[in-house]
């Protein structure tokens, strides 16, 4: 049993998406457990003020007619803001997510929410910390041997293949195929490997870091051509610079 001084309010999102700075909260989720055990609960329909992307739909299932009549994150914040008072902090990857997320609503209120005093108990960071995510663990987990000579190149690259078989032997919903396996957990698109850049939900690139992220690689490149300069001489990998070249290139010749 957890032992509480004061409550704990264990918060989920679901949100227009995973942009900490641009996507809004659609759905809000607080679970407040008591230091006697007990649970209140609250949870809410948020009108996000922009269009909910049909891939977020697909995972959440929240659609934008299913929120076009909520009330705004405005309109509950200060609601929101007293549920949590006085409580520490919990979630799921809260800690990378909904915490960060949840407080830039705060912001664009202009609501003062201090969470300085609060403690954050992120369920996630425990499930990685007591079951290490390292090849040893993995070896371990699945094959039921301790890896021996670990971080010898030979060694490890035979204990992950060997892990991989008794993956395919556990799980058979991977299949027993390249293709089968990358149905099943999701392949994911890359365009530089240090993935400085990504693909939005239109699958249009955009940057993955800085004082433009989220934003379309072409427009910025469009409006901001020295951007491309400060990044080429800038401390990025090769391959991000090959990758900036070629949107470069693309960019110039659509507005040729």
């Amino acid at each position: 049993m957890l032992q509480l001084s004061r409550p704990v309010c264990f918060i989920d999102l679901e949100t227009t998406g995973i942009n900490l700075s641009s996507d809004r909260i659609i759905e809000i989720a607080i679970v407040k457990v008591m230091p006697d055990q007990t649970r209140q609960t609250k949870r809410k329909l948020l009108n996000p003020e922009m269009p909910i992307p049909e891939a977020s739909s697909a995972i959440h299932g929240i659609t934008n007619d299913m929120v076009k009549d909520a009330p705004t994150f405005k309109q509950v914040a200060n609601e929101i803001k007293q549920f949590l008072e006085n409580s520490d902090l919990g979630g799921y990857n809260s800690n990378r997510f909904d915490i960060p997320i949840l407080m830039e609503e705060f912001l664009r209120t202009g609501l003062d929410v201090d969470l300085t005093d609060r403690r954050m108990i992120d369920v996630q960071h425990i499930f990685y910390t007591m079951e290490p995510r390292t090849l040893s663990a993995a070896y371990k987990f699945y094959c039921q041997k301790e890896l021996v000579n670990a971080h010898s190149a030979e060694v490890d690259i035979q204990a992950t293949i060997d892990v991989l078989y008794a993956q395919l032997d556990r799980y058979s919903q991977l299949g027993n195929s390249v293709d089968s396996i990358l149905s099943a957990i999701g392949e994911e698109k890359i365009i530089d490997y240090a993935r400085r850049f990504s693909y939005n939900e239109k699958g249009v690139e955009v940057f993955n870091f800085g004082k433009y992220k989220g934003r379309s690689v072409a427009e910025v490149l469009k409006s901001e051509p020295q951007y491309y300069d400060w990044m080429m001489k800038g401390d990025f990998p090769l391959h991000t610079k090959q990758k900036l070249t070629e949107l470069f290139n693309r960019t110039l010749l659509k507005n040729n």
